[in-house]
């Protein structure tokens, strides 16, 4: 028999798939709809209720806590708009199991359910119809897909000049590889032996964490501000001997920091100044570069024998095209072109060619401005009224803005309520990384989401709203 019944104050769920229990009625103070999902996302998130568990039916646990079917539905409904639980059709509501795992553990984190909300600002990826239209580049380009030989220039030579003089220093060598991460990845494997330590940022790129964990780097946290990576913070984390840095000049993911020609040059002072560090080289990431408000900026003018730039075009032309350029010192860049030949060889001369028309193309040019233009507006207008709101958000750059909220949990709960969904701040985190936590210009210690607020196309207020209220709210429990 399935259901609920009260046993020694606690609410007792069965049935022939799991056995769950919640916590006794005096801890459901609050029996609105919120108040509810916030004790079952508390019980979710501290493990208490595990992947597959059987909830009771809203009708049981409704006449358990004295509310009607309809309070509990509501609950229900935001549980699942925030990715914890799932409904099964007759069979019952059941918590979520992690994402899949083909992802990596912190892309797994970053992964969002398949369900539909009002608006999805978790996903930190571009608004679609600010990305120029591949139709006209899509004409240009041969019907065959041709290639001379398996041992031709991995470039083709109208993309490789392209990329030459729009590069922000003198790079040795440039090549072209299916993504930031996938450059991000090569490079990594050329430099990182088992052991060694790498600098990150901290908050950062989740997959940057999880490609260390893989190569059984140890990830050393540098603190940020607006203007990126601090220097003292870089200064200590070399004290460790890391083999690499790696970081990101603009519209910092998930900060939306930007680093200042200053600040790059300072980082580059503390790197030549620092000891037992010969042969460290810094890696770029430059995802956003085109769509970025902030020039060019990189330490490999200042470094140019150590720095590996990588520039991606997906925010700016689309993340389907998986493409981006790599360049740096001769030898690294060879040694990574040498050892891809012996996987995928080269990236599609058909996809360069693409890339190379949206490049040159005047209507594709004036496309990426207005994209840029346009994630600029929505940026400063979303923070603004956080800000008026009594949110501290710093200024950001790009497509993502990085929010203090009182409890991250919580504030997913209420925003899924709300019909909204964003990114949970955990993943973003270098283990360890307590001072990095602390957040921006020495706020105290809290917890954070990320809100990818190029997707904010209109109803700024309402939005600004609903973040606001869910950043201030601390649900009972205390989660």
């Amino acid at each position: 028999m399935s259901g609920i019944h009260v046993k020694d104050d606690r609410v007792v769920g069965s049935g022939p798939s799991a056995l769950i229990s919640l916590t006794s009625l005096t801890e459901f103070p609050d029996t609105t709809p919120r108040g509810i999902a916030g004790v079952i996302a508390r019980l979710i998130n501290t493990g208490e209720l595990g992947g597959g568990q059987r909830l009771p039916t809203v009708r049981e646990l409704g006449t358990a806590l004295g509310v009607s079917p309809a309070t509990v539905s509501q609950a229900w409904q935001a549980l699942a708009g925030a990715g914890l639980i799932e409904s099964r059709g007759r069979a019952g509501s059941f918590v979520r199991h992690h994402s899949p795992r083909w992802l990596a553990p912190r892309m797994r984190g970053m992964a969002a359910p398949n369900d539909p909300v009002r608006l999805d600002l978790s996903r930190g990826t571009p608004d679609p119809l600010l990305l120029p239209p591949l139709g006209p580049a899509l004409s240009r380009v041969s019907a065959r897909a041709e290639t001379g030989s398996y041992q031709a220039e991995p470039v083709i030579p109208g993309l490789a000049a392209v990329l030459a003089d729009s590069w922000p220093s003198a790079a040795e060598s440039i090549m072209v590889v299916d993504g930031a991460l996938d450059a991000i990845s090569r490079t990594l494997e050329q430099l990182v032996r088992f052991g060694d330590r790498v600098v990150v940022e901290s908050p950062g790129f989740p997959p940057f964490l999880d490609l260390l964990d893989v190569l059984g780097a140890e990830a050393v946290p540098v603190r940020l501000d607006e203007h990126g990576v601090l220097p003292d913070s870089l200064a200590r984390a070399l004290l460790r001997r890391p083999v690499a840095v790696l970081l990101q000049p603009r519209a910092q993911n998930p900060t939306g920091a930007s680093m200042t020609p200053e600040r790059a040059d300072a980082l580059a002072r503390v790197i030549r100044s620092a000891s037992d560090v010969d042969d460290l080289v810094v890696i770029e990431d430059d995802h956003s570069g085109l769509i970025s408000t902030e020039g060019d900026v990189t330490l490999g003018t200042a470094l140019p024998d150590r720095v590996v730039h990588v520039r991606s075009f997906s925010k700016s032309h689309g993340p389907d095209l998986r493409i981006a350029a790599l360049g740096g010192p001769r030898e690294l860049v060879d040694h990574i072109t040498s050892r891809r030949m012996l996987g995928p060889g080269w990236t599609s001369r058909m996809l360069q060619t693409i890339l190379l028309d949206l490049l040159t193309d005047g209507g594709s040019i004036d496309a990426v401005a207005e994209a840029r233009r346009q994630y600029y507006t929505r940026q400063r207008a979303l923070g603004d009224a956080l800000r008026a709101r009594g949110v501290m958000v710093a200024p950001a750059d790009g497509i993502n803005l990085w929010m203090p909220v009182l409890s991250e949990r919580s504030a997913l709960v209420q925003l899924a309520a709300a019909g909204i969904r964003v990114a949970a701040g955990t993943p973003f985190l270098a283990a360890g990384a307590t001072d990095a936590a602390r957040g921006r210009r020495g706020r105290a210690p809290s917890e954070f989401v990320r809100v990818t607020v190029g997707a904010v196309r209109d109803g700024v207020d309402e939005v600004a709203d609903a973040l606001a209220t869910a950043a201030k709210h601390l649900a009972a429990g205390g989660y």
